[in-house]
């Protein structure tokens, strides 16, 4: 099992926002929530192949801004067309105030 990576405060990352990172050369978007949960999710959307980062965040689903697809944060899974792929979603730890993710997607 790989080691969590820090990746950055947790008041460093407003609520009701995301930030892309790079993990291994892998994008990331970290995510958090209106109600304070942090989520990592693969920052391309699996329809258009444009960073899901850039779009809008209602509870724990993320909307592509390009054509309106969205992605349940917990497991990746689509839940608005037109995208039909899930996208690979990266367990989250918070330490001491600190968001650590690991950089192998959940199975």
């Amino acid at each position: 099992m790989a080691d969590y990576l820090r990746i950055c405060g947790l008041d460093e990352i407003e609520k009701g926002t995301a930030v892309h990172v790079d993990i291994d050369d892998e994008p990331i978007a970290v995510v958090h929530t209106d109600n304070g949960e942090v989520y990592a999710i693969r920052d391309v959307c699996s329809h258009a192949e444009v960073p899901l980062s850039e779009g809008e965040i209602e509870g724990c689903t993320l909307e592509c801004w390009l054509h309106g697809s969205r992605f349940d944060l917990r497991s990746g899974a689509p839940t608005g067309l037109p995208a039909t792929e899930p996208v690979p979603v990266y367990p989250v730890e918070i330490r001491d105030d600190d968001i650590y993710v690991c950089p192998e997607p959940k199975k």
